[in-house]
């Protein structure tokens, strides 16, 4: 399983948002970036993080950073998502998991004592060339917010 580390490239990738958008990572060229991979949209836990992001968005934003989602949900779902919850940034749907295994996202996991195959929650921060600077797998729906704000410093005045 590929796993990425700070100093890697990020590996490229071209999706579609919530609106049928084609989104690239070429895209966020220029602005730091944090991309984060969780495991089905509209669930609790990915509510509670998609919604933490939102109101993080202004001290994010201030502090150059843009933010995009991905999921293995459809297009659609992911539409029903943002307009459910005002969410302030893209969701990107990665239905096929080619992008899911290419980050390191998808394989096996521990849940609730079961190891199964599925989307592991996690999170990388991109310099303004698209290089890797922090990877966090496995990572916690809750707290995660202020886990990034402690490493990135982003709600310091």
């Amino acid at each position: 399983m590929t796993h990425l580390e700070p100093g890697m490239p990020a590996p490229d990738f071209a999706l579609q948002d919530q609106d049928g958008r084609t989104v690239r990572l070429a895209d966020l060229a220029g602005r730091k970036a944090i991309v984060y991979f969780y495991p089905e949209a509209m669930t609790s836990a990915c509510r509670q993080q998609a919604c933490d992001f939102t109101e993080r968005m202004p001290d994010l934003s201030r502090r150059g950073y843009a933010v995009v989602g991905i999921s293995k949900d459809p297009v659609e779902k992911l539409a029903r998502a943002r307009d459910a919850d005002d969410l302030g940034f893209p969701l990107l749907s990665d239905a096929d998991l080619a992008v899911h295994e290419a980050w390191g996202t998808y394989g096996e996991k521990n849940s609730y004592g079961r190891i199964v195959m599925g989307v592991r929650r996690s999170t990388f921060v991109l310099d303004e060339q698209g290089v890797i600077t922090h990877a966090f797998y496995s990572t916690k729906a809750k707290g995660h917010l202020d886990m990034l704000d402690k490493r990135l410093g982003f709600s310091a005045a």
